[in-house]
């Protein structure tokens, strides 16, 4: 982990997740908290050593290599956190991400771990789309959902933190089919970072970036060749497969190899997002067929 300066105002810290921080006349700010304790404990040790104070934390996003830290940070340094309203909502009821994995039946133990049960907390404070004030610092929040249910993006001192809008170009070819919920709003997402102004950006998983255009148009370019690709799976039957039938088909097309029943169901949950965006455009349907639920072309 390393602290990297943008301008006088903007850092972060940087490594498998991006953790952002602030500071303005005496007050720092925290974007994000990491997965765990330990992230929180390193993020705090480099601060303390660099003489920078820690007052206030914004959670971006509620999936827990975001927020696992926030407990930690809250029980041992009392530090408010904020987040939006639906987020705010999962950060304090954590077991609702591992539910909804699991089609919203209470899950099997295996999906109660830190990587998607984040360790739940109080959130102080309801962030809102526009210009929000927290102590000295004034910054945009903007709507970038589609990786997550309710996602914000903080703009403040013309650096963007962009969360998980959009992923670095090493992380889309290591992670090959990006964890999304809506295919749709993550696109519209992607187009609308294009049109943002400012100095620089880094995603939550990545490398900060002046000039970050072209890496915002690789994600869009993946996401629209993964629906494509989707479509082919789905029109190789006109009468219609299974989810799961569907679903061997397009991680073996992928070269990818499951290795426990999370990643699964997170794969799964960006399949159906391309699905339910390509049911949408009317290019398939969704019916029961022998008590299975089949997808066909239309």
């Amino acid at each position: 982990m390393k602290l990297q300066k943008f301008t006088e105002q903007c850092f972060a810290f940087t490594g498998a997740v991006t953790i952002g921080y602030c500071v303005k006349e005496g007050k720092g700010l925290l974007i994000d908290t990491g997965l765990d304790d330990s992230a929180m404990k390193k993020v705090k040790r480099i601060l303390v050593e660099e003489g920078l104070p820690l007052d206030y934390c914004v959670i971006t996003h509620a999936h827990a290599d975001h927020f696992g830290g926030a407990h930690y940070l809250k029980s041992k340094h009392d530090i408010p956190l904020f987040a939006l309203k639906l987020e705010k909502a999962i950060i304090e009821n954590s077991v609702l991400e591992p539910i909804y994995l699991f089609n919203g039946a209470v899950p099997i133990n295996e999906l109660r771990n830190k990587f998607l049960e984040g360790q739940a907390v109080e959130v102080d404070g309801e962030l809102f789309t526009g210009e929000n004030t927290i102590g000295p610092f004034t910054f945009d929040v903007i709507d970038l959902p589609g990786h997550s249910h309710s996602q914000a993006g903080l703009l403040i001192d013309d650096i963007l933190y962009a969360a998980d809008s959009y992923f670095g170009s090493e992380t889309l070819k290591k992670h090959v089919i990006p964890f999304i919920v809506d295919a749709d709003q993550t696109l519209e997402s992607l187009e609308k970072l294009l049109h943002i102004s400012c100095k620089g950006a880094i995603p939550g998983h990545g490398r900060f970036e002046e000039n970050f255009t072209g890496t915002v148009k690789e994600n869009i370019e993946l996401h629209e060749e993964r629906m494509k690709s989707l479509l082919a799976v789905v029109n190789t039957s006109p009468n219609g497969k299974t989810i799961d039938h569907i679903m061997r088909e397009y991680l073996d097309l992928h070269t990818i190899t499951v290795s426990n029943v999370g990643q699964w169901l997170l794969f799964r949950t960006s399949v159906t997002a391309y699905l339910t965006s390509l049911e949408r455009k009317k290019l398939l349907s969704f019916f029961i067929q022998n008590n299975e639920l089949i997808i066909k072309p239309c």
